[in-house]
């Protein structure tokens, strides 16, 4: 695909139309990379996106139990007063 350099006040950029940025799911920002010959746009995802409705099922499903003690039968809380 071509697509034209534009000038965007003393920079320069490029248009993407409305299919690709709705197609790619690409909003405000976009991740991107320098690779050998290539500049690759990819769309930014949220880190942490999906964690609340991931959790919410683990839980549902029962999966969300401790797979290591949070403490440990031989350890002293008090040395941490």
């Amino acid at each position: 695909m071509d697509v034209s350099i534009i000038a965007i006040g003393n920079s320069k950029g490029i248009r993407l139309s409305k299919a690709l940025l709705e197609k790619y799911n690409i909003t405000d920002e976009v991740e991107l990379i320098l690779e050998k010959d290539y500049i690759i746009l990819k769309p930014k995802a949220a880190p942490r996106d999906g964690w609340e409705n991931a959790f919410k099922k683990m839980h549902e499903n029962g999966d969300d139990h401790l797979l290591i003690d949070d403490v440990f039968e031989d350890e002293n809380l008090e040395e941490w007063s």
